[in-house]
């Protein structure tokens, strides 16, 4: 079960909105103190009389009133809880490792709390003190990495982290990602085999994302180390679709009658990318080449099919939330890097001999 942090409505009233019994209550029903209603909630009936105990039950059962399981869990001194923080959860990747670190978490008896950043860089401080007021015994990040203050601030409480997909300079805890020089090299290598010689890597604003730094080297190291191949890259903004047509005319350009193509940096640039090209009336594997990061459902739909990285996301949300509950049990290791291959599904966009996946 995931927890989403989310703020109090206010167009509630009493009447729509019964207020919860409290322990207070049951004891003001039952003529008794707090203590002894938190004695019979803690099934130490031993040390009431089975008289008061029965005032008590009933008290319970007339006002309805169930502990809050936080409460309970924080007086064992366990909330049992994890706190995952992702950049943006509509993004297909957020969603996957959400998916995985959440089954990972119910097979241990944990419950997981999300809160979405919605690629605001400026709530990275909100999101990690807004958990840890939760109480959550651990974070699993895949932030921004916009404020490395506060992540070292968080590591100061002693709550053991780790990242996913995104690292944060001078931060030593476990980290979790696809391994990205693997997969540019298998993606690029793809688009050469299939004759393309003038390539664009598209990514979204770069600066200070280690996962996108990684890939956009990765990309220029391949172009360097094969002489007859040239390359570019371009950073796309949702603010001006225009630039990123503009961009991919002049891939076109500059190919002249060779073939062009696309590495797009994840799926929200898949999307961007099939757009700009449908504007402008192009076929994906004879217009123009692409092969994107991250498998999608849509994936195949679109002209014959987009030819992906499929990345081991849901892997990726287990091994991390793996990670935490095992330091959370008491392994003491020196920080781990878990790096996974990714897996190229070729499609029409890349190979326009390929049989469309349904």
């Amino acid at each position: 079960m995931t927890l989403p942090i989310t703020k109090p409505q206010r167009n509630g009233s009493p009447a729509a909105m019964p207020a919860r019994a409290t322990i207070s209550d049951v004891a003001r029903k039952a003529g008794v103190s707090k203590a002894t209603v938190s004695r019979f909630l803690n099934r130490r009936e031993e040390l009431l009389t089975p008289e008061i105990a029965l005032r008590v039950e009933r008290a319970i059962q007339a006002l309805g009133y169930s502990p809050s399981p936080m409460a309970q869990a924080l007086k064992r001194g366990r909330s049992r809880l994890i706190g995952l923080i992702v950049a943006d959860v509509t993004n297909p990747f957020s969603v996957a490792v959400l998916r995985g670190a959440e089954r990972a978490c119910q097979e241990a008896g944990y419950l997981l709390m999300l809160f979405n950043l919605g690629n605001e860089a400026h709530r990275e401080r909100e999101a990690i003190e807004s958990l840890m007021a939760y109480q959550v015994e651990g974070l699993i990040l895949n932030t921004l990495g916009g404020d490395e203050g506060v992540v070292a601030d968080a590591l100061r409480h002693g709550k053991p982290m780790v990242l996913v997909d995104r690292r944060h300079e001078g931060i030593q805890t476990d980290f979790v990602s696809l391994d990205n020089a693997g997969a540019v090299r298998l993606a690029a290598g793809h688009l050469i085999e299939a004759g393309y010689r003038e390539l664009l890597f598209v990514s979204e604003p770069i600066a200070r994302v280690s996962s996108r730094l990684e890939r956009e080297a990765a990309f220029r190291a391949f172009i360097a180390d094969h002489a007859k191949v040239a390359g570019r890259t371009f950073e796309s903004t949702a603010e001006d679709p225009g630039a990123l047509a503009e961009a991919l005319r002049q891939l076109r350009a500059r190919a002249r009658k060779g073939k062009a193509a696309v590495l797009a940096g994840n799926a929200v640039i898949s999307l961007r990318v099939a757009d700009a090209a449908a504007r402008l009336r192009w076929r994906f594997g004879s217009d123009l080449g692409l092969v994107g990061f991250d498998e999608t459902e849509w994936a195949p739909l679109i002209g014959n099919g987009l030819s992906t990285i499929a990345q081991p996301t849901g892997d990726l949300g287990r091994l991390a939330a793996s990670c935490l509950i095992e330091r959370l049990n008491g392994l003491a290791l020196p920080p781990r890097q878990i790096l996974l291959p990714g897996h190229l599904i070729t499609r029409g966009s890349s190979n326009p001999d390929a049989v469309k996946i349904a």
